[in-house]
Protein backbone atom coordinates (compact mmCIF):
# COMPACT_ATOMS: atom_id res chain seq x y z
CA UNK A 1 0.00 0.00 0.00
CA UNK A 2 1.47 3.34 -1.40
CA UNK A 3 0.11 7.04 -0.23
CA UNK A 4 0.18 9.38 -2.83
CA UNK A 5 0.01 13.11 -2.36
CA UNK A 6 -1.92 15.37 -5.17
CA UNK A 7 -2.37 19.27 -3.60
CA UNK A 8 -2.97 19.33 0.17
CA UNK A 9 -4.45 16.02 0.61
CA UNK A 10 -3.11 12.38 0.94
CA UNK A 11 -4.29 9.00 -0.13
CA UNK A 12 -3.45 5.45 -0.47
CA UNK A 13 -3.80 3.31 -3.23
CA UNK A 14 -2.98 -0.46 -3.84
CA UNK A 15 -0.39 -1.72 -6.62
CA UNK A 16 3.38 -0.32 -7.13
CA UNK A 17 5.42 2.78 -5.81
CA UNK A 18 4.32 5.38 -7.89
CA UNK A 19 6.97 7.78 -8.52
CA UNK A 20 6.77 11.90 -7.30
CA UNK A 21 5.86 12.19 -10.86
CA UNK A 22 2.18 10.90 -10.44
CA UNK A 23 1.00 13.62 -8.67
CA UNK A 24 1.23 15.66 -11.72
CA UNK A 25 -0.01 13.77 -13.97
CA UNK A 26 2.38 11.33 -15.31
CA UNK A 27 1.15 7.75 -15.07
CA UNK A 28 3.29 5.30 -12.59
CA UNK A 29 6.42 2.91 -13.56
CA UNK A 30 3.79 -0.04 -13.00
CA UNK A 31 0.27 0.14 -13.21
CA UNK A 32 -2.30 -0.54 -10.10
CA UNK A 33 -4.07 -3.77 -10.96
CA UNK A 34 -7.03 -2.54 -12.95
CA UNK A 35 -11.20 -2.15 -11.71
CA UNK A 36 -10.09 -2.14 -8.12
CA UNK A 37 -14.02 -0.52 -7.01
CA UNK A 38 -11.95 0.44 -3.88
CA UNK A 39 -9.36 1.87 -5.31
CA UNK A 40 -11.61 3.95 -7.59
CA UNK A 41 -14.21 5.35 -4.54
CA UNK A 42 -10.62 6.29 -3.22
CA UNK A 43 -9.83 8.33 -5.78
CA UNK A 44 -13.37 9.66 -6.51
CA UNK A 45 -13.14 10.90 -2.55
CA UNK A 46 -9.69 12.63 -3.17
CA UNK A 47 -11.53 14.07 -6.17
CA UNK A 48 -13.95 15.44 -4.30
CA UNK A 49 -11.96 16.61 -2.03
CA UNK A 50 -9.93 18.64 -4.42
CA UNK A 51 -13.15 19.95 -6.20
CA UNK A 52 -14.10 21.40 -2.73
CA UNK A 53 -11.06 22.71 -2.52
CA UNK A 54 -11.19 24.68 -5.23
CA UNK A 55 -8.05 22.13 -6.57
CA UNK A 56 -9.78 21.65 -10.39
CA UNK A 57 -6.58 20.51 -11.82
CA UNK A 58 -6.02 18.02 -9.01
CA UNK A 59 -9.40 17.29 -8.78
CA UNK A 60 -8.99 16.17 -12.80
CA UNK A 61 -6.15 14.57 -12.22
CA UNK A 62 -7.87 12.40 -9.28
CA UNK A 63 -10.93 11.72 -11.22
CA UNK A 64 -8.33 10.39 -14.24
CA UNK A 65 -7.07 7.63 -11.95
CA UNK A 66 -10.65 6.68 -10.96
CA UNK A 67 -11.41 6.09 -14.46
CA UNK A 68 -8.49 3.97 -14.46
CA UNK A 69 -9.00 2.30 -11.54
CA UNK A 70 -12.85 1.47 -12.86
CA UNK A 71 -11.95 0.26 -16.54
CA UNK A 72 -10.69 -3.46 -16.90
CA UNK A 73 -10.81 -4.23 -20.60
CA UNK A 74 -7.18 -4.11 -22.12
CA UNK A 75 -7.93 -0.97 -24.70
CA UNK A 76 -9.78 1.45 -22.25
CA UNK A 77 -6.91 0.56 -19.51
CA UNK A 78 -4.50 1.94 -22.12
CA UNK A 79 -6.98 4.70 -22.44
CA UNK A 80 -7.29 5.15 -19.33
CA UNK A 81 -3.64 5.83 -18.93
CA UNK A 82 -2.96 8.09 -21.38
CA UNK A 83 -5.50 10.18 -19.80
CA UNK A 84 -3.98 9.79 -16.42
CA UNK A 85 -0.20 11.05 -18.41
CA UNK A 86 -2.03 14.13 -19.78
CA UNK A 87 -2.08 12.75 -23.83
CA UNK A 88 -5.06 13.55 -24.24
CA UNK A 89 -4.51 13.48 -28.24
CA UNK A 90 -3.58 9.82 -27.81
CA UNK A 91 -6.35 9.30 -25.91
CA UNK A 92 -8.78 10.50 -27.94
CA UNK A 93 -7.28 8.97 -30.85
CA UNK A 94 -8.24 5.42 -29.67
CA UNK A 95 -11.00 6.16 -27.62
CA UNK A 96 -12.77 7.13 -30.94
CA UNK A 97 -11.20 3.93 -33.17
CA UNK A 98 -12.65 1.76 -30.02
CA UNK A 99 -16.35 3.55 -30.08
CA UNK A 100 -16.47 2.12 -33.75
CA UNK A 101 -16.49 -1.24 -32.36
CA UNK A 102 -18.52 -0.19 -29.12
CA UNK A 103 -20.94 2.42 -29.64
CA UNK A 104 -23.28 1.96 -26.62
CA UNK A 105 -20.19 0.80 -24.20
CA UNK A 106 -21.16 3.59 -21.11
CA UNK A 107 -17.25 2.82 -20.06
CA UNK A 108 -15.94 4.13 -22.92
CA UNK A 109 -18.28 6.86 -23.97
CA UNK A 110 -17.75 8.35 -20.31
CA UNK A 111 -13.81 8.13 -20.67
CA UNK A 112 -14.43 9.48 -24.26
CA UNK A 113 -16.31 12.83 -22.53
CA UNK A 114 -13.89 13.25 -20.15
CA UNK A 115 -11.25 13.67 -23.02
CA UNK A 116 -13.58 15.94 -24.71
CA UNK A 117 -14.50 18.23 -22.14
CA UNK A 118 -10.76 18.66 -20.91
CA UNK A 119 -10.10 19.37 -24.54
CA UNK A 120 -13.00 22.54 -24.56
CA UNK A 121 -15.44 20.07 -26.57
CA UNK A 122 -18.20 20.35 -23.76
CA UNK A 123 -21.08 20.14 -26.53
CA UNK A 124 -19.72 16.61 -27.28
CA UNK A 125 -18.88 15.85 -23.81
CA UNK A 126 -22.59 16.37 -23.13
CA UNK A 127 -23.61 14.16 -25.70
CA UNK A 128 -21.46 11.59 -24.89
CA UNK A 129 -23.05 11.18 -21.46
CA UNK A 130 -26.14 11.74 -22.25
CA UNK A 131 -25.78 8.56 -24.67
CA UNK A 132 -23.22 6.64 -21.33
CA UNK A 133 -26.32 7.73 -19.22
CA UNK A 134 -29.33 6.44 -21.32
CA UNK A 135 -27.36 2.88 -21.37
CA UNK A 136 -26.56 3.06 -17.97
CA UNK A 137 -28.87 4.91 -15.62
CA UNK A 138 -27.09 4.18 -12.17
CA UNK A 139 -23.89 5.15 -13.73
CA UNK A 140 -22.72 8.02 -10.63
CA UNK A 141 -19.95 8.80 -11.86
CA UNK A 142 -20.94 9.56 -14.74
CA UNK A 143 -24.28 11.42 -14.10
CA UNK A 144 -22.16 14.02 -11.88
CA UNK A 145 -19.70 14.40 -15.05
CA UNK A 146 -22.87 15.07 -16.96
CA UNK A 147 -24.10 17.72 -14.71
CA UNK A 148 -20.82 19.53 -14.40
CA UNK A 149 -20.86 19.72 -18.52
CA UNK A 150 -24.23 21.22 -18.25
CA UNK A 151 -23.36 23.57 -15.43
CA UNK A 152 -19.93 24.61 -17.83
CA UNK A 153 -22.64 24.98 -20.90
CA UNK A 154 -24.57 27.44 -18.78
CA UNK A 155 -27.73 24.57 -18.81
CA UNK A 156 -27.94 25.30 -14.82
CA UNK A 157 -31.97 24.14 -15.29
CA UNK A 158 -30.80 20.70 -16.45
CA UNK A 159 -27.50 20.93 -13.80
CA UNK A 160 -30.17 21.39 -10.77
CA UNK A 161 -32.32 18.53 -12.00
CA UNK A 162 -29.28 16.19 -12.46
CA UNK A 163 -27.46 17.25 -8.61
CA UNK A 164 -31.30 16.92 -7.34
CA UNK A 165 -31.02 13.19 -8.75
CA UNK A 166 -27.63 12.88 -7.31
CA UNK A 167 -28.43 13.99 -3.88
CA UNK A 168 -31.68 11.31 -3.75
CA UNK A 169 -29.23 8.46 -3.53
CA UNK A 170 -26.70 10.74 -1.77
CA UNK A 171 -28.14 13.31 0.10
CA UNK A 172 -25.25 14.48 2.17
CA UNK A 173 -22.35 14.68 -0.29
CA UNK A 174 -21.06 18.00 -0.33
CA UNK A 175 -19.65 17.72 -4.05
CA UNK A 176 -23.27 17.64 -4.70
CA UNK A 177 -24.89 19.94 -2.25
CA UNK A 178 -22.50 22.51 -3.63
CA UNK A 179 -23.74 22.18 -7.03
CA UNK A 180 -26.84 22.40 -5.69
CA UNK A 181 -26.21 25.38 -4.21
CA UNK A 182 -24.56 26.86 -7.29
CA UNK A 183 -26.98 26.12 -9.65
CA UNK A 184 -30.00 27.74 -7.28
CA UNK A 185 -27.70 30.67 -6.62
CA UNK A 186 -27.55 31.23 -10.95
CA UNK A 187 -31.28 30.43 -10.99
CA UNK A 188 -32.21 33.62 -8.70
CA UNK A 189 -33.51 30.97 -5.80
CA UNK A 190 -30.82 32.86 -3.23
CA UNK A 191 -32.80 32.11 -0.23
CA UNK A 192 -32.30 28.23 -1.31
CA UNK A 193 -28.73 28.62 -2.12
CA UNK A 194 -28.03 30.12 1.13
CA UNK A 195 -29.54 27.05 2.56
CA UNK A 196 -27.64 24.38 0.49
CA UNK A 197 -24.44 26.36 1.16
CA UNK A 198 -25.11 26.47 4.95
CA UNK A 199 -25.71 22.65 4.90
CA UNK A 200 -21.96 22.06 3.36
CA UNK A 201 -20.87 23.84 5.95
CA UNK A 202 -22.59 22.32 8.76
CA UNK A 203 -20.43 19.30 7.67
CA UNK A 204 -17.58 21.12 6.25
CA UNK A 205 -16.81 23.70 8.21
CA UNK A 206 -13.23 24.72 7.03
CA UNK A 207 -13.84 24.87 3.35
CA UNK A 208 -12.56 28.35 2.34
CA UNK A 209 -14.15 28.83 -1.20
CA UNK A 210 -17.35 27.81 0.78
CA UNK A 211 -17.39 30.29 2.75
CA UNK A 212 -16.47 32.78 0.31
CA UNK A 213 -19.63 31.32 -2.29
CA UNK A 214 -21.71 31.59 1.26
CA UNK A 215 -20.72 35.47 1.08
CA UNK A 216 -21.67 35.90 -2.35
CA UNK A 217 -25.43 34.18 -1.90
CA UNK A 218 -25.27 36.46 1.58
CA UNK A 219 -24.39 39.79 -0.30
CA UNK A 220 -26.75 39.00 -3.19
CA UNK A 221 -29.57 39.37 -0.91
CA UNK A 222 -28.31 42.59 1.39
CA UNK A 223 -27.19 40.52 4.55
CA UNK A 224 -24.16 42.62 3.96
CA UNK A 225 -22.64 42.05 7.93
CA UNK A 226 -23.25 38.48 7.19
CA UNK A 227 -21.66 38.25 4.04
CA UNK A 228 -18.24 40.09 5.32
CA UNK A 229 -18.35 37.54 8.27
CA UNK A 230 -18.07 34.86 5.65
CA UNK A 231 -15.43 36.37 3.84
CA UNK A 232 -13.50 37.12 6.63
CA UNK A 233 -13.81 33.33 7.62
CA UNK A 234 -12.90 32.05 4.26
CA UNK A 235 -9.72 34.66 4.35
CA UNK A 236 -8.81 32.79 8.43
CA UNK A 237 -8.69 29.44 6.53
CA UNK A 238 -7.03 30.22 3.27
CA UNK A 239 -5.25 33.87 4.19
CA UNK A 240 -4.01 34.24 0.34
CA UNK A 241 -7.57 33.62 -1.54
CA UNK A 242 -7.51 36.63 -3.48
CA UNK A 243 -11.20 36.33 -4.86
CA UNK A 244 -12.06 36.47 -0.89
CA UNK A 245 -10.23 39.73 -0.67
CA UNK A 246 -11.16 40.96 -4.09
CA UNK A 247 -15.42 40.09 -2.95
CA UNK A 248 -14.19 42.09 0.65
CA UNK A 249 -12.73 45.33 -1.52
CA UNK A 250 -15.92 44.78 -4.31
CA UNK A 251 -18.01 45.99 -1.64
CA UNK A 252 -17.41 49.31 -2.21
CA UNK A 253 -19.20 50.28 0.79
CA UNK A 254 -16.75 48.60 3.25
CA UNK A 255 -13.08 49.80 3.80
CA UNK A 256 -10.08 47.42 4.47
CA UNK A 257 -7.93 49.33 6.95
CA UNK A 258 -4.58 49.36 7.43
CA UNK A 259 -4.30 45.87 9.02
CA UNK A 260 -6.03 44.44 6.09
CA UNK A 261 -3.57 45.90 3.36
CA UNK A 262 -0.75 44.57 5.54
CA UNK A 263 -2.19 40.96 5.37
CA UNK A 264 -2.14 41.79 1.31
CA UNK A 265 0.75 42.70 0.88
CA UNK A 266 2.53 39.97 2.97
CA UNK A 267 0.50 37.33 0.70
CA UNK A 268 1.53 38.59 -2.41
CA UNK A 269 5.26 37.47 -2.08
CA UNK A 270 4.13 33.64 -0.92
CA UNK A 271 5.49 31.16 -3.73
CA UNK A 272 2.82 29.34 -4.01
CA UNK A 273 0.20 32.10 -4.75
CA UNK A 274 -1.73 31.02 -7.53
CA UNK A 275 -1.67 34.01 -11.14
CA UNK A 276 -5.40 33.94 -9.91
CA UNK A 277 -4.95 35.53 -6.38
CA UNK A 278 -1.90 37.20 -7.27
CA UNK A 279 -4.15 39.39 -9.27
CA UNK A 280 -6.99 39.90 -6.80
CA UNK A 281 -5.18 41.05 -4.68
CA UNK A 282 -3.54 43.45 -6.70
CA UNK A 283 -7.35 44.69 -7.04
CA UNK A 284 -8.36 44.60 -3.54
CA UNK A 285 -5.15 46.17 -2.48
CA UNK A 286 -5.85 48.82 -5.45
CA UNK A 287 -9.26 49.65 -3.59
CA UNK A 288 -8.14 50.16 -0.05
CA UNK A 289 -5.36 52.33 -1.29
CA UNK A 290 -8.08 54.20 -3.06
CA UNK A 291 -10.26 54.70 0.47
CA UNK A 292 -6.97 55.48 1.75
CA UNK A 293 -5.92 58.39 -0.86
CA UNK A 294 -2.81 56.97 -1.89
CA UNK A 295 -3.94 57.07 -5.08
CA UNK A 296 -0.59 56.52 -7.16
CA UNK A 297 -0.26 53.36 -5.13
CA UNK A 298 -3.87 52.65 -5.31
CA UNK A 299 -3.46 52.58 -9.15
CA UNK A 300 0.60 50.86 -9.83
CA UNK A 301 -2.06 48.00 -7.94
CA UNK A 302 -4.49 48.59 -10.79
CA UNK A 303 -2.26 48.41 -13.32
CA UNK A 304 -0.24 45.56 -11.93
CA UNK A 305 -3.52 43.58 -11.68
CA UNK A 306 -4.90 44.46 -15.06
CA UNK A 307 -1.70 43.43 -16.45
CA UNK A 308 -1.48 40.07 -15.38
CA UNK A 309 -5.48 39.20 -16.19
CA UNK A 310 -4.62 40.65 -19.48
CA UNK A 311 -1.98 37.95 -20.34
CA UNK A 312 -4.65 35.43 -19.14
CA UNK A 313 -7.01 36.22 -21.67
CA UNK A 314 -7.43 35.95 -25.13
CA UNK A 315 -8.87 39.36 -26.61
CA UNK A 316 -8.27 40.82 -29.98
CA UNK A 317 -9.40 44.33 -30.26
CA UNK A 318 -9.61 44.46 -34.09
CA UNK A 319 -11.57 41.43 -33.79
CA UNK A 320 -14.40 43.99 -32.04
CA UNK A 321 -14.26 46.77 -34.19
CA UNK A 322 -14.43 44.34 -37.55
CA UNK A 323 -17.71 42.79 -35.71
CA UNK A 324 -18.88 46.15 -35.14
CA UNK A 325 -18.44 47.32 -38.84
CA UNK A 326 -20.00 44.33 -40.33
CA UNK A 327 -23.15 44.99 -37.53
CA UNK A 328 -23.69 48.36 -39.29
CA UNK A 329 -23.09 47.05 -42.85
CA UNK A 330 -25.85 44.81 -42.71
CA UNK A 331 -28.53 46.14 -40.07
CA UNK A 332 -29.25 49.45 -42.47
CA UNK A 333 -32.24 50.89 -41.74
CA UNK A 334 -33.82 49.75 -45.25
CA UNK A 335 -32.96 46.19 -43.71
CA UNK A 336 -35.26 46.81 -40.55
CA UNK A 337 -37.95 48.21 -42.99
CA UNK A 338 -38.16 45.24 -44.84
CA UNK A 339 -38.93 43.35 -42.06
CA UNK A 340 -40.97 45.18 -39.91
CA UNK A 341 -43.90 43.34 -38.04
CA UNK A 342 -41.76 40.30 -37.57
CA UNK A 343 -40.29 38.26 -34.54
CA UNK A 344 -43.13 38.08 -31.50
CA UNK A 345 -44.84 40.76 -30.65
CA UNK A 346 -44.62 40.31 -26.67
CA UNK A 347 -43.55 43.71 -25.26
CA UNK A 348 -42.21 41.91 -21.87
CA UNK A 349 -38.48 42.37 -21.87
CA UNK A 350 -36.57 45.89 -21.22
CA UNK A 351 -33.29 45.16 -21.75
CA UNK A 352 -30.31 47.33 -20.03
CA UNK A 353 -27.50 47.73 -22.25
CA UNK A 354 -23.94 49.85 -22.62
CA UNK A 355 -20.77 49.12 -20.80
CA UNK A 356 -20.30 47.53 -17.38
CA UNK A 357 -19.74 50.37 -14.53
CA UNK A 358 -21.97 53.16 -16.42
CA UNK A 359 -24.94 53.02 -14.29
CA UNK A 360 -26.76 49.91 -16.03
CA UNK A 361 -27.38 48.41 -11.82
CA UNK A 362 -28.99 51.89 -11.32
CA UNK A 363 -31.30 52.00 -13.93
CA UNK A 364 -32.66 48.47 -13.32
CA UNK A 365 -32.94 49.10 -9.60
CA UNK A 366 -34.51 52.35 -10.32
CA UNK A 367 -37.11 50.21 -12.90
CA UNK A 368 -37.07 46.93 -10.77
CA UNK A 369 -38.51 49.31 -8.02
CA UNK A 370 -41.63 49.69 -10.32
CA UNK A 371 -44.99 47.29 -9.12
CA UNK A 372 -45.07 46.01 -12.89
CA UNK A 373 -41.22 45.21 -13.52
CA UNK A 374 -39.18 42.59 -11.88
CA UNK A 375 -35.48 42.77 -11.93
CA UNK A 376 -33.84 39.40 -12.79
CA UNK A 377 -30.05 39.50 -13.50
CA UNK A 378 -27.68 39.57 -16.29
CA UNK A 379 -28.98 36.80 -18.64
CA UNK A 380 -27.13 34.99 -21.12
CA UNK A 381 -29.69 33.80 -23.68
CA UNK A 382 -28.94 36.97 -26.34
CA UNK A 383 -25.38 35.84 -26.62
CA UNK A 384 -25.65 32.58 -26.57
CA UNK A 385 -28.40 32.71 -29.59
CA UNK A 386 -26.75 34.78 -31.18
CA UNK A 387 -23.67 32.86 -30.84
CA UNK A 388 -25.80 29.45 -31.77
CA UNK A 389 -26.81 30.80 -34.66
CA UNK A 390 -23.05 31.74 -35.89
CA UNK A 391 -21.79 28.56 -35.77
CA UNK A 392 -18.46 26.99 -34.60
CA UNK A 393 -16.24 29.75 -34.85
CA UNK A 394 -13.23 31.11 -32.62
CA UNK A 395 -13.86 34.73 -32.92
CA UNK A 396 -17.12 36.46 -33.55
CA UNK A 397 -15.43 38.20 -36.90
CA UNK A 398 -15.39 34.48 -38.34
CA UNK A 399 -18.44 33.75 -37.45
CA UNK A 400 -21.48 33.74 -39.47
CA UNK A 401 -23.76 36.49 -37.33
CA UNK A 402 -24.90 38.91 -37.91
CA UNK A 403 -24.90 38.12 -41.91
CA UNK A 404 -26.99 35.24 -41.02
CA UNK A 405 -29.84 37.35 -39.78
CA UNK A 406 -30.87 38.33 -43.40
CA UNK A 407 -31.50 34.32 -44.33
CA UNK A 408 -33.59 34.05 -41.68
CA UNK A 409 -37.74 33.67 -41.94
CA UNK A 410 -40.45 35.70 -40.21
CA UNK A 411 -41.36 32.33 -38.15
CA UNK A 412 -37.71 31.80 -37.21
CA UNK A 413 -37.45 35.11 -36.55
CA UNK A 414 -40.38 34.66 -34.00
CA UNK A 415 -39.55 31.43 -32.74
CA UNK A 416 -36.05 33.01 -31.90
CA UNK A 417 -38.38 35.61 -30.01
CA UNK A 418 -40.39 33.49 -28.26
CA UNK A 419 -37.51 30.74 -27.58
CA UNK A 420 -35.51 33.71 -25.70
CA UNK A 421 -38.48 34.45 -23.45
CA UNK A 422 -39.26 30.86 -22.64
CA UNK A 423 -35.37 31.09 -21.84
CA UNK A 424 -36.27 33.73 -19.24
CA UNK A 425 -39.13 32.22 -17.29
CA UNK A 426 -36.78 30.76 -15.46
CA UNK A 427 -36.13 34.01 -13.59
CA UNK A 428 -39.38 35.37 -13.46
CA UNK A 429 -40.78 35.08 -9.87
CA UNK A 430 -42.75 37.74 -9.13
CA UNK A 431 -45.93 37.42 -11.76
CA UNK A 432 -45.40 41.33 -13.38
CA UNK A 433 -45.45 41.85 -16.94
CA UNK A 434 -42.47 43.14 -17.62
CA UNK A 435 -38.79 42.21 -16.88
CA UNK A 436 -35.65 43.49 -17.18
CA UNK A 437 -32.38 42.05 -18.64
CA UNK A 438 -29.65 44.09 -17.87
CA UNK A 439 -26.36 42.10 -19.79
CA UNK A 440 -24.58 44.94 -20.30
CA UNK A 441 -23.14 43.58 -23.69
CA UNK A 442 -26.40 42.99 -25.52
CA UNK A 443 -25.61 46.41 -26.91
CA UNK A 444 -24.02 44.40 -29.52
CA UNK A 445 -26.94 42.67 -30.42
CA UNK A 446 -29.44 46.18 -30.16
CA UNK A 447 -30.64 44.81 -33.86
CA UNK A 448 -31.01 41.05 -33.26
CA UNK A 449 -33.10 42.32 -30.28
CA UNK A 450 -35.29 44.89 -32.15
CA UNK A 451 -35.87 41.66 -35.10
CA UNK A 452 -36.89 39.10 -32.57
CA UNK A 453 -38.40 40.98 -30.03
CA UNK A 454 -39.60 44.26 -31.54
CA UNK A 455 -41.81 45.45 -29.23
CA UNK A 456 -39.34 45.48 -26.50
CA UNK A 457 -38.08 48.30 -24.68
CA UNK A 458 -34.25 48.89 -24.64
CA UNK A 459 -32.29 51.50 -22.98
CA UNK A 460 -28.54 52.01 -23.03
CA UNK A 461 -27.09 53.75 -19.83
CA UNK A 462 -24.00 55.94 -20.74
CA UNK A 463 -20.92 57.33 -18.45
CA UNK A 464 -18.05 59.62 -19.32
CA UNK A 465 -15.92 57.47 -21.06
CA UNK A 466 -13.21 58.28 -18.11
CA UNK A 467 -15.46 57.77 -15.60
CA UNK A 468 -16.45 54.17 -17.36
CA UNK A 469 -13.68 53.36 -18.25
CA UNK A 470 -11.73 53.66 -14.98
CA UNK A 471 -14.05 52.29 -13.60
CA UNK A 472 -13.91 49.16 -15.70
CA UNK A 473 -10.28 49.24 -15.69
CA UNK A 474 -10.15 48.76 -11.77
CA UNK A 475 -12.78 46.30 -11.74
CA UNK A 476 -11.48 42.58 -11.62
CA UNK A 477 -14.70 41.22 -13.47
CA UNK A 478 -15.94 37.34 -12.47
CA UNK A 479 -15.94 36.14 -16.48
CA UNK A 480 -16.66 37.74 -19.46
CA UNK A 481 -15.46 41.68 -20.07
CA UNK A 482 -11.95 40.87 -21.29
CA UNK A 483 -11.61 44.72 -23.01
CA UNK A 484 -11.34 46.18 -19.62
CA UNK A 485 -7.84 45.22 -18.57
CA UNK A 486 -5.78 47.19 -20.80
CA UNK A 487 -6.29 51.13 -20.90
CA UNK A 488 -6.25 51.11 -24.89
CA UNK A 489 -8.56 48.18 -25.11
CA UNK A 490 -11.14 50.22 -23.06
CA UNK A 491 -10.75 53.45 -25.28
CA UNK A 492 -11.22 51.59 -28.49
CA UNK A 493 -14.08 49.57 -27.14
CA UNK A 494 -16.05 52.63 -25.97
CA UNK A 495 -15.19 54.22 -29.28
CA UNK A 496 -16.82 51.20 -31.25
CA UNK A 497 -19.56 50.83 -28.65
CA UNK A 498 -20.24 54.94 -29.71
CA UNK A 499 -20.44 54.15 -33.20
CA UNK A 500 -22.34 51.42 -32.74
CA UNK A 501 -25.13 53.26 -30.73
CA UNK A 502 -25.19 55.79 -33.38
CA UNK A 503 -25.99 53.70 -36.18
CA UNK A 504 -28.94 52.21 -34.32
CA UNK A 505 -29.99 55.64 -33.47
CA UNK A 506 -29.94 56.69 -37.35
CA UNK A 507 -31.46 52.87 -38.33
CA UNK A 508 -34.29 52.83 -36.18
CA UNK A 509 -35.21 56.51 -34.66
CA UNK A 510 -36.20 56.83 -31.13
CA UNK A 511 -35.91 52.39 -30.44
CA UNK A 512 -33.18 53.23 -27.59
CA UNK A 513 -33.75 55.39 -24.85
CA UNK A 514 -30.54 56.93 -23.32
CA UNK A 515 -29.92 57.58 -19.30
CA UNK A 516 -26.75 59.68 -19.09
CA UNK A 517 -25.41 58.87 -15.95
CA UNK A 518 -24.33 62.14 -14.41
CA UNK A 519 -27.43 63.61 -16.07
CA UNK A 520 -29.16 60.95 -13.57
CA UNK A 521 -26.80 61.90 -10.71
CA UNK A 522 -28.00 66.07 -11.13
CA UNK A 523 -31.81 65.65 -11.87
CA UNK A 524 -32.77 62.24 -10.79
CA UNK A 525 -36.58 63.23 -11.03
CA UNK A 526 -36.48 64.01 -14.54
CA UNK A 527 -34.13 61.53 -15.62
CA UNK A 528 -36.92 58.74 -13.67
CA UNK A 529 -39.70 60.52 -15.69
CA UNK A 530 -38.68 60.01 -18.95
CA UNK A 531 -36.93 56.50 -18.34
CA UNK A 532 -40.29 55.34 -17.39
CA UNK A 533 -41.59 57.27 -20.20
CA UNK A 534 -40.04 55.43 -22.73
CA UNK A 535 -40.91 52.17 -21.27
CA UNK A 536 -44.65 52.75 -21.29
CA UNK A 537 -44.81 52.81 -17.14
CA UNK A 538 -46.86 55.51 -15.55
CA UNK A 539 -44.86 57.12 -12.90
CA UNK A 540 -44.31 55.81 -9.35
CA UNK A 541 -42.52 57.43 -6.52
CA UNK A 542 -41.05 54.09 -5.51
CA UNK A 543 -39.06 54.57 -8.35
CA UNK A 544 -37.18 57.45 -6.82
CA UNK A 545 -36.64 55.91 -3.63
CA UNK A 546 -35.03 52.61 -5.21
CA UNK A 547 -32.62 52.47 -2.45
CA UNK A 548 -35.32 50.95 -0.66
CA UNK A 549 -35.77 48.12 -2.62
CA UNK A 550 -34.82 44.71 -1.30
CA UNK A 551 -34.39 42.79 -4.12
CA UNK A 552 -31.42 40.45 -4.87
CA UNK A 553 -28.89 42.26 -6.81
CA UNK A 554 -25.98 40.75 -8.23
CA UNK A 555 -23.26 43.04 -9.87
CA UNK A 556 -20.52 44.96 -8.40
CA UNK A 557 -23.22 48.16 -7.80
CA UNK A 558 -25.20 45.76 -5.25
CA UNK A 559 -24.17 47.76 -2.39
CA UNK A 560 -24.37 51.14 -3.60
CA UNK A 561 -27.79 50.89 -5.30
CA UNK A 562 -28.76 50.30 -1.69
CA UNK A 563 -28.07 53.76 -1.06
CA UNK A 564 -29.29 57.03 -2.50
CA UNK A 565 -27.37 58.45 -5.37
CA UNK A 566 -23.61 60.42 -4.34
CA UNK A 567 -23.10 63.46 -6.70
CA UNK A 568 -19.40 62.61 -6.01
CA UNK A 569 -19.52 59.95 -7.36
CA UNK A 570 -19.95 61.17 -11.13
CA UNK A 571 -16.54 63.10 -10.97
CA UNK A 572 -14.49 60.52 -8.90
CA UNK A 573 -12.61 59.38 -11.99
CA UNK A 574 -10.89 62.66 -12.33
CA UNK A 575 -8.35 62.14 -9.11
CA UNK A 576 -6.84 59.38 -11.44
CA UNK A 577 -6.63 61.65 -14.43
CA UNK A 578 -2.88 62.01 -14.35
CA UNK A 579 -2.35 58.12 -15.26
CA UNK A 580 -5.41 57.79 -17.75
CA UNK A 581 -3.43 59.15 -20.88
CA UNK A 582 -3.17 55.99 -22.85
CA UNK A 583 -7.06 55.57 -22.46
CA UNK A 584 -7.50 59.09 -23.69
CA UNK A 585 -5.41 58.78 -26.84
CA UNK A 586 -7.44 55.74 -27.85
CA UNK A 587 -10.57 57.23 -27.19
CA UNK A 588 -9.78 59.89 -30.00
CA UNK A 589 -12.87 62.11 -30.67
CA UNK A 590 -15.44 60.40 -28.63
CA UNK A 591 -14.06 62.35 -25.30
CA UNK A 592 -14.46 65.22 -26.20
CA UNK A 593 -18.22 64.95 -27.83
CA UNK A 594 -19.68 63.21 -25.30
CA UNK A 595 -22.45 62.90 -24.03
CA UNK A 596 -23.29 63.13 -27.60
CA UNK A 597 -21.60 60.77 -30.54
CA UNK A 598 -18.58 62.44 -32.81
CA UNK A 599 -19.77 63.84 -35.90
CA UNK A 600 -19.25 60.79 -38.70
Amino acid sequence: MTSWKIGQYSIKVGGQTAPAAAAAGAPPATAPTPADPTEAARWRALGDQLRLGGDIPGADRAYARQMRATVSDPELVRAADLLCAGQLAEADGLLRAAMARRAGDPLALWLLAEVASRTGQNGEAEALLARCLAQAPGFTAARYAYAMVLYWRNKTVETLEQARRLLADDPKNPVYLHLKATSLFRLGDDDGAIAAYAEVLAAHPDEPLTWMSYGHALKTVGRQADAVAAYRRSLALSPGLGEAWWSLANLKTVRLDADDIARMQAALPLPDLSDIDRLQLHFALGKALEDARRDAEAFAHYAQGAALQRARVDYDPDDTTAQMRRTKALLSRGFFAARAGQGSPRPDPIFVVGLPRSGSTLVEQILASHSLVEGTQELPHIPALAARLGGPARRESESAYPDILAALSPQELAALGEEYLALCQVHRRLDRPYFIDKLPNNFSHVGFIHLILPQAKIVDARRHPLGAGFSCFKQHFAAGQDFTYDQTDLGRYYRDYVELMAHFDAALPGRVHRVIYEAMVADPEAQVRALLDHCGLPFEAACLTFYENDRAVRTASSEQVRQPIFKDAAEHWRRFEPWLGPMKAALGPVLDAYPDAPQA
